[in-house]
């Protein structure tokens, strides 16, 4: 029985992903944040299940891979589709006839997700770090944008309601999904300090971050990891 429970796991964050998607496209975007940060923690152990357990196995891996696909992939593609549709009322010069057509490249993100988590997969590179955004850092950062949007907070609604904003950040964050940008990883070997230089001042700063601004915390926290792999790049190249 212990063999399957990993793959448990991995299918209700599937099924969770596919509750986000619902909602989404139902223009219930307010709980899309809580469907998906379970599905995360879902997503979190059953990778440790199955090391405790002994029971890894490439199925697990690839079913894994699937079911990062709907979760984080297809979702934040869904979340960009649906902000690009309410964006074009508030954005002048756009099109008020076929909007379904011109909010089609929010879907950009997906596509880019499953290039990265199919190269994910064969890439021996990425053991200890990551080449690239990994795909739930990219999640994390439109589901803060949700949460903006539905404070209707003016200053924000004019920036993340802008539909040239959403078209540049689909094309930003899907460059950075498909990047050989080296991004550290919050995953630790150890739980001492020394060891985790980076991820342990991270993780107290995005704590700090989620009090102050909520759920729209987790875009600030998504931008911050981004710049700090940057900084730590640049460091990196000046002391070799």
């Amino acid at each position: 029985m212990k063999r399957y429970i990993p793959s448990i796991l991995t299918l209700s964050n599937l099924f969770l992903g596919c509750c986000a998607v619902v909602c989404a496209f139902n223009d219930r975007l307010e709980w899309v944040p809580y469907l998906v940060f379970t599905a995360g923690w879902f997503d979190l152990f059953d990778g440790m299940a199955a090391r405790v357990l002994k029971v890894s196995s490439e199925l697990g891996k690839e079913l894994d891979s699937l079911a990062d696909m709907v979760t984080f992939g297809f979702v934040p593609g869904v979340i960009l589709y649906q902000l690009m549709l309410r964006s074009f009322e508030y954005t002048p010069f756009m099109p008020s006839e076929h909007q379904l057509w011109y909010a089609l490249p929010g879907f950009l993100v997906t596509i880019f997700s499953a290039y990265r988590l199919a190269k994910f997969n064969i890439d021996t590179r990425q053991s200890k770090g990551f080449l690239g955004l990994a795909t739930p850092a990219c999640t994390m950062f439109f589901l803060g944008l949700i949460a903006a949007v539905q404070g209707n907070a003016g200053i924000f609604n004019k920036l993340i309601l802008n539909s040239y904003f959403l078209y540049a950040v689909a094309a930003l964050f899907a460059y950075l999904l498909v990047s050989e940008i080296p991004m550290f990883s919050a995953k630790a070997n150890s739980f001492a300090w020394k060891d985790n230089p980076i991820a342990y001042p991270f993780l107290i700063f995005s704590i700090i971050i989620l009090i102050i601004f909520g759920t729209f915390g987790l875009t600030i926290c998504t931008v911050a990891y981004i710049l700090v792999s940057l900084t730590q790049n640049l460091f990196t190249k000046k002391t070799t």
